[in-house]
Formats: structure tokens, C-alpha cells, sequence
């Protein structure tokens, strides 16, 4: 865990995302999903989580999300594309975002 700045890790996660592919996906897998950094590493992302939330990270995975395109009137633009990270746990770990820790 030293080998990254806890400043850098407290920077890596952004957001918990929920949805309910999220909650879905937590159930079945004993996953959680990140919205993360677009250039974070799969090493930074387990512990900045493991730093965050006293948890044990078994795996994680991530996933580039592209950004949707959008018009606005004869213009196209895109949003910004982002990064989304599957966070495994350890059996019998789990991350509660609705008790506020």
C-alpha cells in the first residue's frame, strides 16, 4: 500500500456508481462499481478502495466508457468518455454506500 501517495489515491475514485445493472452485478458477483480517473491502474484502484474502505480487494477490473454523442441542432458534439472499475471483494467483505460510513 505504500508504494502510491495516499494523495494520488484519494484522487483515483471518483464515484460509486449505481444504477441497477450496479446493484445487479453487486449481488451476484460480490462486485462494487467505481467511477475512476481515466488514468488510473488496476494496482492503484485496489488500494485506494482497500485505503478507503477498510476492505480486502480480491480482483478489479475496469472498462473505458465512451461518450455518448449528442446534437444540438445541426451541431454534433460528444460528452467525455470516462473509465469504470469492477471491484471484486473478498468473501464476506462488502462496501454499504446507504450507512454513509
Amino acid at each position: 500500500m505504500s508504494a502510491f501517495k495516499q494523495e494520488r489515491l484519494m484522487q483515483v475514485l471518483l464515484a460509486p456508481q449505481i444504477s441497477e445493472k450496479a446493484t445487479y452485478i453487486a449481488e451476484k458477483n460480490e462486485q462494487v462499481i467505481f467511477r475512476v480517473a481515466s488514468d488510473a491502474t488496476k494496482p492503484e484502484i485496489k488500494a485506494a478502495v482497500e485505503l478507503l474502505f477498510k476492505v480486502e480487494v480480491k480482483a478489479v477490473q475496469v472498462a473505458n466508457v465512451k461518450g455518448k454523442e449528442k446534437r444540438f441542432g445541426k451541431i454534433t458534439g460528444r460528452r467525455k468518455g470516462w473509465k469504470k472499475a469492477f471491484v471484486c471483494l473478498k468473501p464476506g467483505q462488502e462496501i454499504n454506500f446507504a450507512a454513509g460510513e
